[in-house]
């Protein structure tokens, strides 16, 4: 099944003689398909085909884009036992762990296929002339979300399915009317290609315009010129810091800037007050210690800061935390380079005065991370910003507060955050109040009693956060709402009825709910 190629469109092309290979991050063996770099000549093909299918693509029915969308998750289900195999032989993650991601990959589909049959996503708002009034007629007026061009997608390495070539970027761009172009991660090409298949499948099955979907592969240069090229209108990126803030940096250096919806990680801090821990530290620590090492903490929600008052009972919770971490068995992380920034990163941490270990440092061996903890007093905290960044891995820190004012100025020194967690009983957060406050101005997900390593996806997630967890917090990459960041406002002065698109004509066929005159209507 697998070719090794591009797909510009539904076409196989491989003009690069330079070729990637994907390894399995547990042994380093590479496997044996040869997978083609995409040229400048494959890209600017997949986008001129991209710009091209927009213009048929974003008229196709809503009920039409909703089968597509319903045809890809048949696809990818339809590839059976062999996608789950080698995404598990691309990634080091278990079974389980490809089976639920898989599920949750087509669940997104169809959520946004429902979204987009329904139809009131649009957020259709009308307001009637009134050619009588006084001192000026008033015009009539109509507004709705309408889709923006070709885009460009970045898979994730941490999520092979769901945040990559049918995850919840793409799946979104379609849903608003959108061509999608992706660049596939580079360590799992054959999991991305089996999918681009198995989405240009559905796209002939169910009639769609040839270049509605291309997949390119490549490194930094490749994702350099989807960025730069006139004819794209948006990215979507789930990663690193460094790379969503050049892709973001790159996109604004355009003659017409684009916007890049970038999620680029977080330390999600968990803030553990004195109430909440004397009901039992110990059971909270290996709580706490099962969050931070699911899928070897290679989770952007995973809690890698921890902010407690110093007490006996913050003691039993964090020799606690550090027994459970140390018990926990290494595993194999997603590829060797994510592997090596690990354990560089967390030694660089380690080495910052008033910091303090608690485990074993010793490096495993094949790609493995060894889960670990440290504590640093709140005032080392406070004055070294190298303690805010993010180590991406089994990793967490424990800051050690004084007193809860001093918690407090730790809260309002942290940056952007996809997550915040407040472990806490009713009457700790009453009596502080403030820090509460303070977390709540830097997240985009604040939770209460509970670990944030899990994302629901429905229309109430958000997923995103002041920057630098995301370009822009206002966003979502979890949930309906992601449909908008691929849309921009029309609005309608005067048309003729006949001449609107269906979701603004007055007799409303699709029955959808709108806006009309200031009333919520359908």
């Amino acid at each position: 099944m697998i070719k090794g190629t591009n797909f510009i469109g539904s076409t196989p092309s491989k003009e690069d003689t330079a070729q990637l290979f994907a390894y399995n991050p547990a042994n380093g063996e590479a496997f044996p398909e040869s997978f083609s770099v995409a040229t400048t000549s494959e890209i600017d093909e997949a986008v001129t085909k991209a710009t091209q299918a927009f213009q048929i693509y974003k008229s196709i029915a809503p009920a039409k884009k909703a089968d597509f969308l319903d045809a890809i998750a048949d696809e990818i289900m339809a590839l059976g036992d062999a996608l789950i195999a080698r995404a598990c032989g691309e990634s080091g993650l278990p079974e389980g762990r490809i089976q639920g991601e898989r599920g949750r990959t087509c669940n997104q589909l169809k959520m946004f296929a429902n979204l987009v049959r329904e139809g009131s996503w649009v957020n259709a708002t009308i307001d009637t002339a009134i050619p009588d009034r006084a001192p000026v007629p008033k015009p009539d007026l109509r507004k709705m979300e309408i889709a923006i061009g070709p885009v460009a997608i970045f898979g994730a390495s941490n999520f092979p399915l769901a945040f990559s070539t049918a995850g919840g970027d793409t799946a979104s761009a379609l849903a608003a009317g959108n061509p999608v172009i992706v660049k596939g991660h580079e360590s799992h090409l054959g999991t991305n290609e089996m999918v681009s298949q198995a989405i240009l499948k559905a796209a002939q099955k169910t009639g769609m315009p040839e270049g509605v979907f291309s997949m390119v592969n490549g490194g930094i240069p490749v994702g350099q010129q989807l960025v730069k090229h006139p004819q794209i209108k948006a990215v979507g990126f789930t990663g690193s810091f460094r790379g969503g803030k050049a892709l973001f940096d790159l996109a604004n250096q355009r003659d017409e800037p684009i916007p890049v919806y970038a999620e680029m990680g977080s330390i999600n801090p968990t803030f553990i007050f004195p109430n909440k821990l004397k009901e039992n530290p110990a059971d909270l620590g290996k709580t706490v210690a099962a969050s931070v090492s699911m899928g070897v903490g290679q989770f952007c929600t995973n809690p890698g800061l921890l902010v407690g008052i110093q007490s006996p009972e913050l003691e039993v919770f964090s020799a606690a935390l550090s027994q459970a971490m140390a018990e926990t068995e290494p595993s194999t992380m997603l590829n060797k380079g994510i592997a090596e920034s690990y354990y560089a990163n967390r030694k660089a941490l380690l080495e910052q005065k008033g910091v303090t270990l608690n485990g074993n440092t010793t490096e495993t061996e094949g790609n493995r991370g060894q889960g670990l903890t440290a504590t640093v007093p709140a005032s080392e905290f406070l004055k070294n910003t190298k303690l805010h960044e993010e180590i991406f891995g089994p990793f967490t820190l424990l800051v050690i507060c004084e007193n809860e004012s001093e918690m407090k100025k730790v809260a309002e020194s942290l940056q952007g955050q996809l997550t915040g967690t407040l472990l806490a009983t009713e009457s700790d957060m009453t009596q502080n109040i403030e820090t509460v406050d303070a977390l709540a101005q830097k997240v985009g997900r604040i939770l209460f009693n509970g670990m944030p390593t899990g994302v629901e996806v429905c229309p109430a997630m958000h997923h995103g956060g002041p920057f630098p967890a995301s370009t822009n917090g206002k966003y979502t990459s979890v949930g309906t709402d992601a449909i908008y960041r691929f849309t921009r406002s029309i609005c309608f002065q005067n048309w003729p009825d006949q001449m609107l698109p269906i979701e603004l004509k007055a007799e409303n066929p699709m029955g959808i709910w709108r806006k009309v005159d200031n009333e919520l209507r359908r």
